[in-house]
């Protein structure tokens, strides 16, 4: 069985784009901001992809390999 992750962290920011965790941080705040969410509340990889412009099926690859 394989399991999915639903969520982006600073972590799999940094590793896609080379920024930095201060940078990686400030994107999921912004996108937080976007979709009126809490500070704790999580990212999907929806949200993510919608707001970077980034496609979902090559954040998908590289997030599951």
């Amino acid at each position: 069985m394989t399991t999915y992750r639903m969520v982006v962290y600073a972590q799999d920011i940094m590793n896609m784009t080379g920024l930095r965790e201060r940078a990686a941080r400030q994107i999921l705040a912004r996108i937080r901001a976007k979709y009126n969410k809490k500070k704790r509340e999580l990212i999907s990889i929806d949200e993510f992809c919608e707001f970077t412009g980034f496609k979902e099926e090559r954040v998908q690859k590289y997030l599951y390999n």
